[in-house]
């Protein structure tokens, strides 16, 4: 999931921070490096763009990869679309904002699938960089109904919007957010 990295547009806690012409750059940057590690033939890459126009029409982004727009509402209606939207079989979305993420992340995700309904790669905020569906059926109509986003508590929701589904865990990254969280990267 991407968004067109205007400033003031894209990572906008970040830009309160370090200048929102900055968050841009950063952001930018971040998501060819993210492309690059986490191309594989293996799975399909494909963009889920916002703004859906610009995004869909963008030359920000390679033109070799499929997009797909986000659409209208919050996180949850939109990543909701994507897992409606793809063909059956399992579907991992991740955001753009983690960086450190590899193939090898992505490929246990799968694996991850293979005997459980769904996975996350948790964030340390309380948040995920990850969530992936096995969907052998329907999409549960619950899913991320009443999640608190951006809180402590998101990863927890969504999992509880997931009822008895089987669910996996693979590795916790840091997401940036905020200065801090880039402070926190740069220390490691």
């Amino acid at each position: 999931m991407v968004k067109e990295p205007r400033p003031g547009r894209v990572k906008t806690r970040l830009g309160r921070g370090i200048g929102k012409t900055a968050a841009a750059w950063w952001f930018r940057h971040q998501v060819r490096r993210l492309l690059r590690d986490v191309t594989d033939p293996r799975w399909d890459v494909v963009l889920s763009v916002a703004p859906d126009t610009d995004g869909l029409t963008s030359r920000v982004w390679p033109t070799h990869l499929p997009r797909i727009p986000q659409g209208t509402g919050d996180l949850g209606d939109r990543m909701g679309r994507i897992f409606h939207m793809m063909p059956n079989g399992p579907v991992v979305i991740i955001g753009a904002d983690i960086p450190g993420v590899t193939r090898q992340h992505i490929n246990k995700a799968f694996r991850a699938l293979g005997n459980h309904d769904a996975v996350f790669g948790p964030a340390m905020d309380g948040g995920y960089w990850l969530v992936g569906l096995k969907r052998v059926g329907p999409v549960p109509t619950t899913l991320f109904h009443g999640v608190r986003w951006s809180s402590e508590h998101t990863l927890s929701d969504t999992c509880e919007t997931l009822g008895c589904a089987r669910i996996a865990l693979v590795d916790e990254m840091q997401d940036v957010d905020s200065i801090a969280d880039l402070e926190k990267l740069r220390s490691n």
